[in-house]
C-alpha cells in the first residue's frame, strides 16, 4: 500500500504539501527569510510527535469514559547546539488528583504506541531520486 503526498512551491519559501484532500501549508520564519505565514516543516513535525501521543491519550480515555478536559499534554524538546538536533524529547501528560492511579500506567504505555514515535525509533529507508519530465 502506497501513499503519496504531493508538493507545491507557491511562492518565496512557502512549501505546501496535499495529503488526500487535505492540504498542509508550511512557511519559513522571518528570520529564515519567509514570512511566517504558516509552520515551519520541522515545527510540523514536533507538533506530530506530541498530538500522537495526545491521541493515545484521548482514546484511552474515551473508551473508559474518564473526563478530557481536565487532562494536558507537553512535550519538552532539548536540543544539543553541538549536534544541531534534539536529543531528548519528554512527553508529559498532566492529569487531575481524581485520575484513576489503576490507569496511570496504562496511559503511559498507551501514548508510548504513537505511531509518529515508532517511524522514528524505527525508521524507514529513503530513496530520494531526481526525475526528468
Amino acid at each position: 500500500m502506497q501513499k503519496i503526498i504531493d508538493v507545491s512551491f507557491p511562492g518565496g519559501k512557502k512549501v505546501n504539501a496535499l495529503i488526500g484532500d487535505t492540504l498542509i501549508k508550511t512557511d519559513q520564519s522571518v528570520l529564515s527569510g519567509g514570512e511566517g505565514s504558516a509552520p515551519e516543516p520541522f515545527q510540523l513535525f514536533l507538533a506530530s510527535i506530541a498530538a500522537c501521543a495526545g491521541i493515545y491519550a484521548s482514546e484511552f480515555c474515551r473508551t473508559r469514559n474518564i473526563d478530557l478536559e481536565s487532562l494536558s499534554l507537553k512535550m519538552i524538546c532539548n536540543f544539543d547546539p553541538d549536534v544541531k538536533q534534539y536529543t531528548k524529547m519528554k512527553i508529559v501528560l498532566t492529569v487531575p488528583p481524581e485520575f484513576p492511579d489503576k490507569y496511570k500506567e496504562g496511559i503511559r504505555r498507551s501514548m508510548d504506541l504513537c505511531a509518529v514515535k515508532r517511524h522514528i525509533i524505527n525508521p524507514p529507508a529513503f530513496d530520494i531520486a531526481v526525475e526528468t519530465v
